[in-house]
């Protein structure tokens, strides 16, 4: 992939528009096609752009496209019968489907190193590869969601993951696709209920 040359910032109102007006879309409206190879790669190049305090990278991703994501709905309906031994066949059918609901799927994976970094900061680094994640899908038209859902946090998922000790989590499935139908607007919060201006120390 071409090397990115780093231009000095400048005011880009259609991105300022675009980040006013972001919205995820329902995992059920995301139909084909989603990103090919190369806009996917594009995509994680750019979700890993994000603050690393201590360069350490502490976040990996792992993509499910094609026949994938249908080879891992197994393990998913492995893991759901292992916890509800009484599981009926319809409902391991449900959670093996999962992945199915879009066309590519991503999991983000958050990996906090030992050492001088505070594993808050690298959490949040993880968080950041996310949302970064479903920007550069939906400025190249695709639509996105960010869930976890009960598999997120399952022994039996997180070890077909890679997942090895208690400081490996799952940040999110990032579902991709076109959307079917836009989005609606919900409810922000008022700005003046969450944004205060620091006056100094009252006594």
């Amino acid at each position: 992939m071409t090397a990115i040359t780093p231009q000095p910032a400048t005011v880009q109102p259609d991105a300022i528009e675009f980040l006013l007006r972001r919205r995820s879309c329902k995992i059920k409206t995301l139909a084909a096609p989603g990103p090919d190879d190369q806009q996917l790669a594009t995509i994680l190049q750019i979700a890993a752009r994000v603050p690393d305090h201590g360069k350490l990278a502490p976040w990996s991703f792992v993509t499910f496209t094609g026949d994938a994501r249908a080879d891992f709905g197994k393990i998913l309906a492995q893991a759901w019968k292992q916890d509800n031994p009484d599981a009926e066949p319809a409902k391991l059918d449900l959670e093996s489907e999962r992945l199915l609901r879009a066309p590519v799927v991503v999991a983000v994976l958050s990996h906090v190193r030992d050492g001088k970094i505070p594993a808050w900061e690298q959490i949040l680094s993880a968080g950041a590869a996310c949302q970064n994640l479903i920007l550069a899908a939906t400025m190249m038209g695709f639509g996105a969601q960010w869930v976890t859902e009960w598999y997120a946090t399952n022994d039996t998922v997180r070890t077909a993951l890679g997942l090895k000790t208690d400081q490996d989590q799952v940040a999110g499935f990032i579902y991709l696709g076109t959307p079917s139908e836009i989005p609606e607007e919900r409810p922000r919060p008022e700005m003046d209920a969450v944004v205060t201006q620091w006056t100094g120390v009252k006594s």
